[in-house]
């Protein structure tokens, strides 16, 4: 945070920024919702999608569930940071994030060691390994498909990983095209994210400031007049 900021105000973090601390932040009752089918889903595994338009949250909601999974006894989370990869770097990054050596050049031979893994996981824990991927709208086709069949086994009767999927509209967009029918059908659980009503926005700003350290930097005054819907 910068400085001057903390110095003049006495904050602890800035609380207006895209990258406060999860504890400040505020879910309210569709993301608790959300929060708490994701958790009942990591047994059965299958795919999971967030959408809404910039400003929403859908950003934020990743960043809460993957903080909400740690506390999990034995959850096991990657969070997919180039979502935009071709196919022999979205294996790299698998290998990477559940620490296993894959090779683009065989991804029959990685595949199949990845897939042994997670079934380990499975046995000793019957919860899936869980697969975040925000700004899922930048994934490649044929990168979705690798991952739907990565994902599960026996004729897909059986998921073998709970799948995140976090993006804007055009996310929402993609799953309605032909190509993307396959992995739309596997989505168990959708929130869909909209703009919150301003009593909820005033909920978000108290408790970001209350954890910065001053609950008392905006008057309701200066909350009204920040939030357009209230003018």
């Amino acid at each position: 945070m910068d400085d001057t900021l903390s110095s003049q105000y006495g904050l602890t973090f800035h609380p207006f920024c895209s990258d406060i601390p999860v504890e400040a932040m505020t879910t309210g009752k569709p993301l608790d919702g959300f929060l708490f089918r994701v958790q009942q889903q990591l047994r059965d595994g299958g795919f999971i999608a967030v959408t809404g338009e910039p400003g929403t949250g859908k950003s934020a909601a990743p960043r809460i569930v993957a903080e909400r999974l740690s506390k999990v006894d034995s959850a096991k989370v990657g969070i997919l940071t180039r979502p935009q990869s071709n196919n022999a770097d979205f294996y790299r990054e698998l290998g990477h994030l559940f620490g296993v050596s894959l090779s683009p050049h065989n991804r029959w031979a990685g595949s199949k060691v990845l897939r042994e893994q997670w079934l380990s996981h499975i046995d000793r824990s019957r919860i899936r390994p869980v697969l975040i991927i925000d700004e899922a709208q930048e994934m490649k086709a044929p990168v979705f498909a690798e991952l739907r069949i990565l994902a599960s086994m026996n004729l897909d009767a059986r998921s073998l990983l709970t799948v995140i999927m976090a993006g804007d509209g055009r996310l929402e967009a993609r799953l309605n095209t032909a190509d993307m029918r396959p992995i739309q059908s596997r989505i168990r659980t959708h929130l869909q994210l909209g703009y919150a009503e301003p009593e909820h926005l005033f909920a978000v700003l108290d408790r970001a400031l209350e954890h910065a350290g001053r609950p008392d930097l905006m008057t309701d005054d200066v909350k009204r007049a920040v939030d357009p819907c209230t003018r």
